[in-house]
């Protein structure tokens, strides 16, 4: 999903980094725990900020925890970290919990990072498009099953298919293609490549909602546990949820702090302009930062389920409550 230096091109030595996050109180140092938090790209990008922020400040050390934020060698690799136990908790997306138990991997959602699908169709600024121009258009995509299913769920409220529009597959970012004129829009989210094309193309793109267009309003992101570790120790669960969302509030409020504790963790991924205007179109999609700031629904799992199944994403699904939980979340 996005951009310039940060979560589709690999910089450097990042792919495979690891840093430990805990700011600990004078003295206590012995006393934390430290859990292994593997994210969901092999990039650092600004939705870490955070945890990032949150354990500068001692919001983990507070809850007894030391964050080691790992940043997986590939995509596919969150998963595999968090199943095989290699993690405690990760950050991922709804279709990667969803994925992971269908192979029978024990993870679980145990929070929402956001309330809602930010997903669409991103065009040029000034170039709005409605559902029923993207006849005989060409659309970068990215070639997931998900990103087809939602594009195809889109084009049938025009009573459109995908064979309707000319898909053109972005190995890693979708916006060169649109700000070269290869295609005439791209799928992406407004966090991501719709941020691209603010400090990359300096321009405020237009962008169709998928929500509006038959697709589920699920959030896309996640945090997910270990299940083994989930019932090991679920104070640390707890523990860890309650740091996260002092976190999210806090980085929320305190926007360029947090872009600079990013900064100063991964000075060799930063790319300020980038990183300022992810974490400001990133804070509206949390809404009021309430006491359901986290809280999984109920209904936008089985909103998102019932779609898999009937674009055929998944054979098969199991009941709602069986990829999520709230029961780590303070009550």
């Amino acid at each position: 999903m996005s951009m310039k230096l940060t979560r589709r091109a690999v910089l450097g030595s990042l792919a495979v980094a690891t840093a430990l996050m805990g700011a600990p109180l004078p003295g206590n140092a012995a006393e934390l725990t430290k859990l292994t938090f593997v994210q969901e790209w092999p990039t650092p990008d600004g939705f870490w900020i955070p945890w990032i922020l949150g354990s500068k400040k001692g919001f983990y050390a507070e809850e007894g925890l030391e964050l080691e934020i790992v940043v997986p060698p590939t995509v596919a690799d969150t998963m595999k970290f968090l199943g095989t136990g290699r993690a405690q908790v990760a950050f991922t997306t709804v279709m990667d919990v969803i994925f992971a138990r269908g192979e029978q991997a024990p993870v679980t959602a145990i929070a929402r990072y956001g309330r809602g699908n930010n997903w669409g169709i991103i065009s040029p600024e000034g170039k709005p498009l409605t559902v029923a121009d993207l006849k005989g258009k060409r659309i970068g995509i990215y070639n997931d099953a998900w990103t087809k299913a939602q594009l195809g769920m889109m084009l049938a409220d025009a009573k459109l298919t995908l064979d309707d529009v000319e898909m053109v597959a972005a190995a890693d970012d979708t916006v060169p293609l649109l700000l070269q004129n290869r295609v005439d829009a791209i799928t992406g989210i407004t966090n991501a490549e719709g941020t691209e094309m603010m400090t990359a193309g300096n321009q405020k793109a237009a962008f169709l909602p998928a929500t509006e267009h038959g697709v589920p309003n699920t959030p896309i992101f996640m945090l997910a546990g270990n299940d083994d570790w989930l019932k090991a120790h679920p104070d640390q669960a707890k523990a860890f949820l309650r740091a996260t969302e002092k976190s999210i509030r806090y980085a929320a409020e305190h926007p360029a702090e947090g872009v600079a504790a990013f900064h100063e963790l991964y000075a060799k991924a930063f790319d300020e302009k980038f990183i300022t205007q992810q974490w400001t179109d990133t804070i509206p999609l949390f809404g009021a930062l309430g006491e359901d700031l986290m809280v999984n629904n109920e209904a936008d799992w089985t909103a998102l389920l019932a779609a898999l199944t009937k674009f055929g994403v998944v054979k098969e699904v199991a009941a709602p409550s069986t990829y999520f939980t709230n029961a780590y979340l303070a009550k």
